[in-house]
């Protein structure tokens, strides 16, 4: 098929199919065209960066549960909150979530552009003030809620706990005091809901541009990072 190749190509990176059968095999023009353009399920509104199954194997809605971070090395089990929000609330919630790191902070880009085998290269900022930062991210608000090759996740190694946003738009609390966190999302109209499935477990495709590269490239200058 060859428009759901270059529509695949030009716009959309391969998709991920943890079954190894793609739903998007036998899906005319048409309705490959529909699909994607479809943002919205209930009251819930995903961003550009990705997009579900064709078959909707996980509908996306907003909340979040609790995981377990397991280090391969060491053994040790760090407490995860993981979160999904609708567009209209995701960029406020990830900033609310920032509040607590403190007035410094370390920030990692994360950068799939160029790459097609799901690898992504993490580009590191140490030591840059929040306030700096805050102002930097509403900036590129469009590059961090629509592009789906990139992420950032900002974290404060002597507390220690991590926040991130991934490129597929979920939010991670990474920590052992992770109670006002918590707090943050229900505040932001995120509840617990420890059933809750996210986009990532099962197929879907990301949505990236040449546009949203070279802006990817200027936030890496804005912060200070040599890409």
């Amino acid at each position: 098929m060859g428009f759901l190749k270059k529509f695949l190509k030009s716009n959309y990176r391969d998709s991920e199919t943890p079954q190894g059968v793609s739903s998007f095999r036998n899906l005319t023009e048409a309705q490959l065209e529909e699909h994607m353009s479809v943002a919205r399920y209930g009251d819930f509104t995903l961003t550009d960066a990705v997009r579900p199954a064709y078959h909707l194997d996980v509908k996306p809605r907003t909340g979040f549960r609790h995981e377990w971070y397991v280090d391969q090395e060491s053994g040790a089990r760090i407490p995860v909150l993981m979160s999904s929000v609708t567009r209209e609330r995701l960029f406020d919630t990830f900033l609310s979530l920032l509040d607590p790191l403190g007035e410094s902070v370390d920030v990692v880009l994360e950068t799939s552009h160029d790459k097609s085998n799901g690898e992504h290269t993490d580009l590191y900022r140490e030591q840059i003030d929040m306030p700096v930062l805050q102002s930097i991210l509403y900036d590129f608000e469009d590059l961090l809620l629509d592009d789906g090759c990139c992420g950032i996740a900002v974290l404060n190694p002597r507390k220690p706990m991590e926040v991130q946003l991934d490129e597929h738009k979920l939010l991670f609390v990474y920590g052992h005091d992770n109670e006002g966190y918590e707090w943050a999302l229900s505040e932001n109209g995120v509840q617990c809901d420890e059933n809750i499935r996210f986009i990532t477990e099962a197929e879907h495709v990301h949505s990236s541009s040449d546009e949203f590269q070279e802006r990817f490239e200027q936030l890496c200058y804005h912060l200070g990072i040599d890409d």
